[in-house]
């Protein structure tokens, strides 16, 4: 019976995209888990959220299967977001993608504005 089931399902289960799903966790390592997706899904994605610095740094990421996916990338220095789309069965095994967040970026930013300030006031 195990052996019919089986023999039943893997062909199935080698034509739907399969993607690694994970919500919001911190590390990319936490992502362990897959999905046959839905018919409807053509892309498995990885989300990308990150804030702060230093010690206060934090982020997260998701993955998971998507019937559209508009890849997106934004960084202000403290905060990052990105969205990664791809078209394959397990290629969403990437961590934080290519946006994170710049403490360099934060930096300059915050002296400029100081220095706009004190300007102003002068």
């Amino acid at each position: 019976m195990q052996v019919c089931l089986l023999l039943f399902v893997c062909p199935l289960a080698m034509s739907s995209l399969i993607c690694i799903t994970c919500d919001k966790v911190d590390h990319n390592n936490k992502c362990m888990d897959l999905k046959v997706c839905d018919d409807t899904d053509r892309y498995c994605y990885t989300k990308y959220f990150g804030s702060g610095s230093g010690e206060y740094h934090k982020e997260l990421i998701s993955k998971g299967c998507s019937a559209d996916c508009p890849e997106v990338g934004i960084d202000i220095g403290v905060m990052a977001f990105s969205m990664k789309c791809c078209e394959n069965s397990f290629c969403n095994t990437s961590g934080a993608v290519n946006v994170k967040t710049s403490s360099l970026l934060l930096l300059v930013g915050t002296l400029a504005s100081v220095f706009y300030i004190i300007g102003a006031n002068l």
